[in-house]
């Protein structure tokens, strides 16, 4: 699942900012009601724990090659 996020999080990192799924990431949903218990965690959240977890940065994803060899897990969790 997570190499699965990592590339998808690669493809709209090298989208144009102006693209429907960019402009997304802008949308500030800290008004919105959520239902009772614990949250769900967010896409960036998890993206996040990916990147910490393979030790990348967001800035590796304009070298493709090395993005692509960078994202395999071969530890899981």
């Amino acid at each position: 699942m997570g190499e699965t996020r990592l590339r998808w999080f690669d493809h709209v990192k090298r989208m144009s900012e102006n693209a429907p799924v960019r402009r997304c990431e802008m949308i500030n949903l800290s008004k919105c009601r959520r239902g009772r218990g614990r949250p769900k965690k967010s896409w960036k959240e998890l993206i996040k724990e990916d990147l910490n977890f393979l030790r990348l940065k967001e800035d590796m994803t304009c070298d493709r090659s090395l993005w692509g060899s960078r994202i395999k897990f071969v530890n899981h969790r």
